[in-house]
């Protein structure tokens, strides 16, 4: 059954993932509307106008003013992409703090749109759920911000009722592209940890991973295919982090050769970041021991294809995104535009 998508609110609209969707929103007809921190970021030569824009911090407001927010306005589909993902290190202990900001948020503010009377909300979780499901809860039991991510989709489910409150969780994994005003995470998380290195040195494991352009198609297709409940895992293309590394750094102006790291080393490396975490008081939302030597050393590889018949792509035109690795190219040179590439 293809649901009515006429008037999509997203929590988190000018960010990276809720901007891509609110454009595509936009491009299948829908209405759309979104609250957003006000970053400081000139969005007026760029940003669509006809996005209802207006600023404000969700986080901070009650589920009574939230609700106010969104009635009366003939919402019908609630899209959710705020929050802090695994990059962020906050005190100790880890858990209580993503599961103040995934879980407890999270649910005052659907627990809103419900009874604002939206009839589909769409949360943007992490694949990391769906690799502890398929590993009967081993990752969540290590990892404090996988635990709350877990928790995140099975709080939002418990309040979901088919026809009344249908919840979709997408679980996504590695996400490539640009856009305005935003630098790429990926110059942090892997570039400028290996620019002055002689090696790239990590784990040889791999990944799944996608265009922004794909996840915001996952994202509609669930607004109009999805089913209540249902937890879908987002994927494009499995890619061993030595490719993916190698690749962008080349593309970034500074190829090197990559090095598998030894398992002992990637554990020394993570006991010595959570020591002089734990020293400053601030805790990981991942083990970094079990990281080094676990998630990054393994293949978290998903199959796109079961999820994209699910969600009926072939019906809506859609094939999953542009293309990954144009998508690594449009961040290295967002992150390094006077870097002439090899």
């Amino acid at each position: 059954m293809k649901h009515k998508v006429e008037n999509v609110f997203i929590a988190g609209g000018t960010g990276f993932l809720g901007y891509y969707s609110a454009l595509l929103f936009l491009e299948k007809g829908a209405s759309v509307a979104t609250i957003a921190l006000d970053e400081g970021i000139n969005e007026d030569d760029w940003f669509p106008k006809e996005i209802a824009k207006t600023y404000g911090d969700l986080f901070a407001m009650s589920e009574e003013q939230i609700f106010l927010l969104l009635n009366g306005k003939n919402y019908d589909t609630f899209v959710y992409g705020l929050g802090p993902d695994e990059r962020i290190t906050p005190q100790a202990p880890a858990y209580n703090f993503f599961h103040e900001k995934l879980v407890i948020q999270c649910l005052k503010i659907c627990s809103a749109a419900k009874k604002a009377g939206i009839k589909r909300c769409i949360i943007m979780n992490s694949y990391f759920s769906y690799f502890d499901r398929i590993n009967n809860g081993k990752l969540s039991a290590i990892h404090p911000y996988i635990k709350a991510r877990v928790e995140q989709a099975e709080a939002i489910i418990a309040i979901g009722k088919q026809g009344v409150f249908d919840v979709m969780i997408m679980e996504l994994p590695y996400i490539f592209g640009e856009m305005h005003g935003r630098m790429p995470i990926w110059k942090d998380v892997f570039v400028e940890r290996f620019r002055k290195l002689p090696a790239i040195y990590f784990p040889d494991g791999g990944t799944t991973a996608i265009h922004v352009t794909g996840v915001a198609e996952y994202i509609v297709a669930a607004a109009y295919n999805g089913v209540n409940g249902e937890r879908y895992p987002v994927a494009h293309v499995n890619i061993k982090y030595r490719d993916m590394i190698s690749f962008m750094m080349t593309k970034a102006g500074f190829p090197k050769k990559f090095k598998k790291l030894p398992s002992f080393i990637g554990y020394l490396t993570g006991l010595s970041i959570m020591r002089k975490e734990k020293r400053q008081g601030l805790q990981s939302g991942l083990n970094l021991t079990k990281i080094m030597t676990g998630i990054l050393a393994e293949d978290f590889f998903i199959n796109p294809t079961e999820v994209r018949q699910k969600l009926k792509f072939d019906e809506l035109g859609f094939s999953g995104g542009e293309d990954v690795w144009q998508g690594m190219c449009e961040a290295m040179h967002k992150a390094y535009p006077n870097n002439k590439p090899e």
